[in-house]
């Protein structure tokens, strides 16, 4: 009974492929093709760099890892298993920018004037401040990031968005990068930034500062665009419990990720530590 089941079944489908069902067991009987076999082989890659990613990259990224690594493929190549496989980047949510620039201190001048690109490290940082949902209440994150490498280079996060959280942020940028001068830090205009004490410390360490123009949320995109990325492929996939756990997770998004595996599009695909080891050796 069970074989003439499976014939039949045979049989209907070679009807509907429209193939005789001596064509069929053929086919059955065939040895895989080398493409076949190459494409197999470029799937168990492709889960294993999508999954490694933390399910973010989509097939340029994991083009290039497969590249980095060795394999010789195309992008149209990856891109078509992928799709056949249903592997795809998480879905992007907007970003909502939240500034608060209620403060009467006189805005510093824009002294970037939306130029992102810089030709070595500390010439210019962008800082910006953000919050994080948990059970608990909110997380509050401050970021430094040098714009030569897209390098989170400081950062801080505390239960209050106050002057101390991006003071910290500025703290751990200046430590991490030993003494540095003339190099221009650029914020929004919200309180915490535009606070005496906060640009004191900046003129303290003989640190330029600028400020995007009010309602002008272009000037400072790069560190808005960080934000954007932190939220869409880790906080708004995640339920944080406590903000210790928040912590750990934002801390290995920034620290192992981030700075280290994550590839940019505008640095050509290479990750910030890469550019610096690969442009300035001996920064």
């Amino acid at each position: 009974m069970r074989e003439h089941s499976k014939e039949h079944t045979v049989v209907r489908l070679c009807e509907v492929l429209e193939v005789s069902s001596s064509g069929y067991y053929d086919w059955l009987d065939r040895p895989e093709s080398k493409t076949s076999r190459e494409n197999r082989h470029l799937l168990e890659r492709i889960r294993t760099a999508h999954g490694r990613s933390n399910q973010v990259y989509g097939a340029p990224k994991i083009h290039k890892d497969l590249v980095a690594e060795g394999e010789t493929c195309s992008k149209p190549r990856v891109a078509r298993i992928m799709r056949k496989a249903g592997i795809q980047s998480k879905l992007r949510r907007k970003f909502v920018v939240t500034t608060d620039s209620k403060s009467t201190t006189q805005p510093a001048p824009d002294l970037l004037k939306r130029e992102f690109t810089a030709q070595s490290p500390d010439r210019a940082w962008v800082s910006d401040t953000s919050f994080i949902s948990t059970r608990e209440g909110w997380l509050y994150l401050a970021i430094m990031l040098d714009l030569y490498s897209r390098q989170v280079i400081g950062w801080s996060m505390a239960e209050k968005n106050n002057t101390e959280l991006v003071e910290d942020a500025l703290q751990m940028a200046l430590k991490r990068r030993g003494k540095v001068t003339d190099v221009i830090v650029h914020s929004d205009q919200g309180n915490t930034y535009a606070s005496s004490r906060y640009r004191s410390l900046l003129e303290e360490q003989g640190l330029r500062c600028s400020m995007s123009r009010k309602g002008e949320c272009l000037d400072n995109s790069v560190a808005e665009s960080f934000f954007g990325s932190l939220k869409n492929e880790l906080v708004h996939h995640e339920d944080y419990r406590t903000r210790s756990e928040a912590r750990r997770s934002i801390f290995e998004y920034i620290e192992v990720f981030y700075n280290r595996r994550r590839r940019h599009a505008t640095l050509d695909y290479f990750t910030p530590v890469e550019i610096e080891e690969r442009y300035a050796p001996n920064f």
